[in-house]
């Protein structure tokens, strides 16, 4: 499956932001959809995924700011983000893939990035 991600951007401090993955291939391999950042300098890290039946599974990095959701019938991922702070600017990645998990290495498919800057 091939995953494009957008809605990235500069925004200020407070601010929110979605970001959308859009998923094209067999809807078998996008079971479960996922995002992930990468801040400057630092490992990716797992924010929230989400299984075609609903299943959602998220560390807590940003304390309850951002919330995924899907819609299966487009294929897509959304992620809202809330209350932005400069903490957040980094790339963001959505990923797809059978099981939901946290590790980077059991999602088959990544989009491309998306970068977010958050201004203080």
């Amino acid at each position: 499956v091939q995953l494009q991600a957008f809605g990235g951007g500069l925004v200020q401090a407070g601010g929110s932001l979605r970001l959308s993955c859009a998923a094209s291939g067999p809807s078998t391999s996008s079971n479960v959809m996922a995002w992930f950042r990468q801040a400057p300098g630092k490992e990716r890290e797992f924010l929230q995924a989400l299984s075609r039946s609903g299943l959602k599974y998220y560390e807590d990095p940003v304390k309850g700011r951002f919330s995924i959701s899907r819609d299966n019938d487009k294929n897509t991922a959304t992620l809202q983000m809330n209350n932005l702070q400069p903490e957040d600017t980094a790339v963001y990645y959505c990923a797809a893939g059978y099981s939901l998990v946290k590790w980077q290495s059991d999602y088959r498919s990544w989009g491309q990035g998306t970068l977010v800057t958050v201004s203080s």
